[in-house]
């Protein structure tokens, strides 16, 4: 059993392997499923024998991931087929912002938010030869031509964009080919500020002025495009992939220019997180249509290496072979919940995750999400624009690392429900 709910000391293990404290569930679900998060899972999707750069285009299979998102998508929005399924996540997110029940309109742009972190970290070469992590550039791909080719979006209308960072040029090209050929990458290089939308923190802290690029503040909508993996600081989500969504005078580090990192490294719960402020930034995550996680190879940290031996992992369903996954919401609250649960319970994460190890206070930032309304902080968090907020979404722990199985798969209503398509 858990031997303390976070008094200061480190978190111990449950026998079935749990770390993070039982609690009811906390927050609302959103979503046209509220509180849904689909789980794809097809271990023929990576065919990667471990040796080399682990992003070659030839260790996926195209075919294969281009079905998952498809499968995964028409899943979300509870269709047959992806084409009907994406109508459903548009509608309820105009709904949720009272414009109706109104379905993607032509001419609308997209931004969608890559994690490019392993490339380019100290330069500026855009080869992206190394073999710390970023986006997988066929998954990304698979992606893009679903919204051109299921959604009917113009592919000049799609700008994927990371501005803390570079796209490798191999990335860039075989993404802007054929039906995707008006694609636009937006990366430090070419990133623009918008000076007339700074981020406004809901706490009071000294920092740098940081303006939102303008590829997001001209788009209509958001996809929030994370990894699944481990951080030097515990762990890295949706919730922190807008680290690379502001543009200040730290060119290179724009979060260590925001003096935003202090906030990550306390192990402690009950404290104000930035993170919520830009889960909930009326121009970030106020406009999110759609929350993804990459996780169909692992990286143990931003900063290490993936190999063919710390990337794979040992729970079922995955025995002994990398994560061969994606994960979609509309529910930022529930998909890093998930990846929350995924990433502590998993050996292969914590032998080679020391900061996550044991570490249940890397979640502090989703029981302040989910908990908005009332914070555990006492911090008032507002939308960026002046307005106080009420929810961001659903926040519960699964029951056991064996069954992996959320309150609403349980017969709860309102809650977390992760379903499994394969």
């Amino acid at each position: 059993m858990v031997n303390n709910m976070y008094s200061g000391t480190k978190t111990t293990m449950q026998k079935n392997k749990q770390v993070y404290p039982v609690h009811k569930p906390y927050g609302k679900g959103t979503s046209a499923k509220p509180g849904r998060v689909v789980w794809s899972h097809n271990p023929k999707s990576v065919k990667w024998d471990g040796k080399g750069y682990w992003w070659k285009t030839e260790h996926f299979n195209e075919n294969i991931i281009t079905e998952m998102i498809q499968k995964s998508i028409a899943s979300l929005g509870g269709k047959n087929t992806a084409k009907a399924g994406w109508t459903k996540p548009f509608q309820a997110q105009n709904k949720r912002r009272g414009n109706g029940k109104k379905k993607y309109k032509k001419g609308e742009k997209i931004a969608i938010k890559a994690n490019i972190n392993g490339s380019g970290v100290f330069d500026n070469d855009n080869s992206g030869r190394t073999k710390m992590s970023y986006t997988n550039p066929v998954l990304l791909k698979a992606l893009l031509s679903s919204f051109v080719n299921d959604v009917g979006v113009a592919s000049s209308d799609i700008t994927v964009y990371d501005v803390s960072h570079i796209f490798p040029v191999y990335m860039v090209d075989m993404c802007t080919k054929g039906e995707l050929e008006r694609i636009h990458f937006v990366g430090r290089n070419n990133g623009v500020a918008d000076k007339k939308k700074p981020v406004n923190w809901s706490y009071s802290f000294k920092d740098a002025t940081n303006y939102l690029p303008t590829c997001v503040t001209q788009a209509k909508y958001i996809i929030n495009f994370a990894n699944l993996k481990g951080h030097s600081y515990g762990i890295t989500l949706c919730g922190k992939n807008h680290f690379g969504s502001f543009i200040n005078g730290n060119e290179m580090r724009p979060p260590e220019g925001a003096n935003l990192h202090q906030f990550l490294t306390m192990d402690k719960m009950g404290v104000y997180s930035p993170l919520v402020d830009l889960m909930a930034n009326y121009e970030l995550g106020d406009k999110t249509v759609l929350y993804m996680l990459d996780a169909l190879v692992y990286a143990p940290s931003e900063g290490d290496n993936i190999t063919g031996d710390n990337s794979k992992w040992r729970q079922s369903p995955f025995n002994g072979y990398y994560t061969s996954s994606i994960f979609v919401s509309q529910d930022s609250v529930a998909i890093d919940s998930v990846g929350a649960d995924f990433l502590m319970n998993e050996p292969a994460v914590t032998d080679e995750n020391y900061s996550l190890k044991n570490n249940a206070t890397v979640e502090n930032y989703l029981h302040e999400a989910a908990l908005v309304k009332k914070a555990p902080s006492g911090n008032i968090y507002k939308n960026g624009n002046g307005k106080r907020v009420v929810n961001l979404g659903v926040h519960k722990h699964w029951n056991n690392p064996d069954s992996k199985q959320y309150s609403r798969n349980l017969g709860g209503k309102e809650r977390i429900e992760l379903v499994k398509v394969n």
